[in-house]
């Protein structure tokens, strides 16, 4: 019997299911009664999204965190071993990448399971795909520092590094620290270094703008206060 470990990308935001997700991922997901999730109310949200074959109540969901050790896990994906299939979903976005769920991706590759990743939206990638900076070379850093100081001081090495080798250099932040992060980008990098900014991609609200600092500096600042954004800058060769 062959069961699967499913990777199932959900909502990066407010948005219906059909418009970030496949007809077949839909399906595959409502049809699952076993999940492995970050946080067992988002995962039932979704699951609601999609719908499902059988009540949500009948659904286990096993939770996911960083104290969770191997030998859970392992016990977690035994029904895979026995030829059922189980889902792995993130918080936002894609399971796995930039999300602690890579590590039931590693147990199972290390139990000699199979791993089937799903269709949908990865906000590292549509915000990459958006921005028109360099999509060959990038690097994710997730957060930046919250000391302003620190923080100033790894941007910079960061657009050093970009300006180095081509890369473009992504990160994210606490939604309601979106404001102080751009401002903190507008004063620490240098005014040819182009940045985009990606706001609450693929729900109602998505925008995307890339202008360099020095651009950005004549702009007015946009509405970034509690709206998941990502932030993506590439510096020119020194």
């Amino acid at each position: 019997m062959s069961g699967a470990l499913h990777l199932i990308p959900v909502a990066l935001g407010d948005a219906p299911p059909e418009r970030w997700l496949p007809a077949d991922a839909r399906a595959l997901a409502g049809s699952l009664d076993t999940y492995i999730a970050e946080n067992a109310k988002t995962a039932r949200a979704f699951l609601k999204q999609v719908g499902t074959a059988r009540p949500l109540q009948e659904i286990t969901i096993h939770t996911l965190t960083d104290k969770t050790d191997a030998g859970q896990i392992q016990q977690w994906l035994a029904p895979v071993r026995q030829g059922r299939d189980i889902g792995l979903v993130s918080e936002a976005g894609c399971p796995a990448v930039a999300d602690p769920g890579a590590a039931v991706v590693a147990a199972a590759h290390r139990l000699g399971l199979q791993v089937r990743p799903w269709v949908g939206p990865s906000s590292i990638l549509l915000g990459l795909m958006a921005s028109g900076l360099d999509g060959q070379r990038f690097a994710f850093h997730g957060y930046a520092p919250v000391d302003p100081a620190e923080r100033a001081r790894q941007l910079r090495a960061w657009e050093q590094h970009s300006a180095r080798h081509h890369q473009t250099q992504l990160l994210i932040e606490t939604p309601y620290r979106n404001a102080a992060m751009f401002a903190t980008l507008l004063a620490s990098l240098r005014g040819d270094t182009r940045l985009c900014v990606a706001r609450s991609l693929t729900t109602a609200d998505e925008w995307v703008r890339t202008h360099s600092i020095a651009e950005w500096k004549t702009r007015p600042a946009p509405e970034l206060d509690k709206r998941p954004t990502l932030f993506l800058y590439l510096a020119g060769r020194p």
